[in-house]
């Protein structure tokens, strides 16, 4: 089963790999068409989120697959062979199953359970689609992956009460700040930054701004959690009459920089500043942190929030672990089975042609057969192929479940003798025929 998946995720790479290597949904489609271009890979799709960059592909053979998929990163990602070394990892075949059924189930997400990863794992799909990038192959297995997690979500408890990402950031500067006294502004009007303003609003802080790019969308947000909307270029003056700010864009460049931060700290009246930066890549400038009277947080920093909120979803990975195992088991049985299917057509296409030329060879024997008769010997002929082939094509399908089968002309010749199959079906015909004449 030549399926590889290839990826970094936070817990192999540390964020300022996480944001060099991240795939912003826009250019995913443009990526999966130069990955395309590969002969060795038949179909691909790539899930990047915030926390991870995973490419999963359909590959002629493991080790060209591997080696197509590292040029790609090294290319088209400017990838360096160090991070290679360092932080990427290989998952082969039914590895690679497992784990993308994991993901989806939210068994490998920062926030354990967290429901985000099902929709981010939806669109990978849905772009591969859109590129012309996946095929049967990688289509099944996302399907699954998904049917997995919503399993997973509805059986057991791994995702009850769960805490998103954008949650979380509020959790973390709940410690930090008092929101119900506080100046809160959420930068960013996507699906995190709703999030985040929702969780706001039910805080009931002092005054709650909302800062888009787009000043129609954080209008729109705005009206949802009672908040004024602001356009980015208002950005420098929010940040000078905020207590609070959490940013949730992940544009690729600084939103906020040290410059930016110190100018309105200058413009600020007393009192300290709490930012949390949950985009990927950052939306702060790291050296922002140095400023006097500011608190950065980031992504990483959330990790003792989730886990003092996930302690009892830990107990359901066993019951998670089980679902996981037996989807990618039928997986695995439908992927070997669908690689025996020509291998069967084969057989009986076989089987078909010697019933036609015993058939042609009984009727020239036996002129005086009427029609009546001749379509009774044709119907019993079919009957007998039908329980002749039922051994042979058992035998394939399970060769195929244990992965031994081996799409060969040989094999064919192994589970189907012709000769004895033809002597065989002539002798049943002749003593059905004989049979009919006497009765």
């Amino acid at each position: 089963m030549p399926i590889v998946s290839l990826g970094l995720s936070h817990r192999t790479a540390p964020p300022e790999v996480r944001d060099r290597h991240a795939v912003p949904s826009e250019r995913i489609a443009e990526a999966l068409q130069a990955l395309s271009e590969y002969h060795a890979v038949r179909e691909a799709a790539i899930l990047s989120t915030c926390n991870r960059l995973e490419i999963y592909a359909d590959v002629e053979s493991y080790e060209s697959g591997v080696a197509h998929l590292k040029e790609f990163l090294t290319t088209y990602r400017a990838m360096r062979v160090e991070d290679f070394d360092k932080y990427l990892y290989t998952l082969l075949g039914a590895q690679a199953v497992e784990h993308l059924l994991r993901v989806a189930c939210g068994l490998d997400s920062m926030l354990l359970g967290e429901p985000q990863i099902m929709h981010q794992v939806k669109d990978a799909l849905r772009l591969a689609h859109a590129a012309g990038s996946v095929g049967p192959h990688l289509h099944r297995l996302f399907r699954v992956a998904l049917h997995a997690g919503k399993e997973a979500r509805h059986q057991t408890a791994i995702g009850r009460n769960v805490v998103s990402l954008g949650a979380a950031a509020v959790e973390l500067a709940a410690t930090q700040c008092d929101v119900s006294r506080a100046r809160c502004t959420v930068i960013g009007a996507g699906t995190m930054g709703t999030t985040v303003a929702k969780h706001l609003h039910v805080r009931n802080p002092m005054s709650l701004t909302i800062v888009n790019r787009t000043l129609r969308r954080a209008a729109s947000l705005a009206d949802i959690v009672s908040g004024t909307a602001c356009s980015i270029e208002a950005l420098p003056r929010v940040l000078a009459e905020s207590d609070l700010v959490v940013s949730a864009v992940g544009s690729g460049g600084y939103l906020i920089t040290q410059e930016m931060l110190r100018a309105a700290r200058a413009a600020a009246s007393d009192g300290s500043l709490v930012i949390v930066d949950i985009g990927v890549p950052r939306d702060v400038e790291p050296s922002a942190a140095l400023l006097r009277g500011v608190r950065l947080y980031s992504i990483e920093d959330l990790r003792e929030v989730v886990n003092q909120s996930l302690r009892e979803r830990r107990a359901e990975i066993p019951a998670v672990e089980d679902i996981v195992m037996h989807h990618a088991a039928a997986y695995q049985r439908w992927y070997h089975a669908r690689a025996v299917a020509p291998l069967i057509a084969a057989l009986r296409r076989k089987a078909e042609a010697i019933r036609a030329r015993e058939i042609d060879r009984l009727f020239a024997r036996m002129p005086e057969l009427n029609e009546r008769q001749r379509q009774m010997v044709v119907a019993a002929s079919a009957s007998i192929i039908n329980k002749l082939l039922h051994g042979p094509v058992v035998a394939l399908r399970e060769r195929a479940t244990q992965q031994q089968v081996s799409l060969q002309a040989h094999l064919a010749e192994t589970l189907l003798d012709a000769d004895a199959l033809s002597e065989r079906l002539a002798r049943q015909l002749d003593a059905h025929v004989q049979h009919d004449q006497h009765s």
